[in-house]
């Protein structure tokens, strides 16, 4: 009888939409219930949040960390910039350039790091310069538009160096104003 009731006990926990870990288990606890962490990832013991890129061009983006967690989520887009707000086991809890947050394998993130050009704010909504040296006064490499992804080399805290593939041409080095990337934070250097 007892055998019959745990086995009930356990059948309804898995049935659940939402499982509570216990506090033994420390900082997974609060990773596994999605509320973001700030610090040290308490699996990598790399900062948090930090920035990383999607390494395949189809990742899913579940509810919770397990495949058993509902797909909310499929990017198709390598190289796409995420942030990582949270770790449990093996996985990651991510955030996109447009808030949208769930879990990933790690194994589908890759640690190089990408920035996505963003829209510019207010009634200008020309294209963003990427320029041949870190110098407003510098020659255009190209004119990116929002939503372009490029490759950071470098960055100084007000300028980054970033690499465009672009189909029309060959890869496109150049430098653009950091607050215009959503994929480093503000002031960040990055070598």
């Amino acid at each position: 009888m007892r055998l019959a009731r745990l086995f009930f006990v356990g059948a309804a926990l898995l049935a659940s939409p939402t499982l509570t870990l216990p506090a033994s288990i420390g900082t997974a606890s609060a990773a596994a219930s999605g509320g973001p962490e700030s610090g040290i990832g308490p699996v990598t013991k790399l900062p948090l949040p930090r920035y990383a890129s999607l390494k395949t061009d189809r990742v899913n983006l579940r509810e919770g960390p397990s495949k058993d967690h509902r797909t909310l989520w499929v990017f198709q887009r390598a190289g796409m910039p995420v942030e990582i707000v949270a770790e449990f086991e093996t996985w990651r809890r991510i955030r996109d350039s447009e808030g949208t947050e769930g879990w990933v394998l790690h194994s589908l993130l890759s640690g190089r790091r990408t920035a996505i050009v963003t829209a510019s704010k207010g009634a200008d909504k020309a294209a963003i310069p990427l320029r041949a040296r870190a110098d407003d006064g510098a020659e255009d490499e190209a004119r990116l538009e929002a939503g372009v992804i490029g490759s950071v080399k470098t960055c100084t805290g007000s300028w980054c160096r970033l690499v465009v593939a672009l189909p029309s041409k060959h890869d496109v080095d150049g430098y653009i104003h950091q607050d215009r990337l959503w994929g480093v934070y503000p002031n960040e250097k990055v070598d």
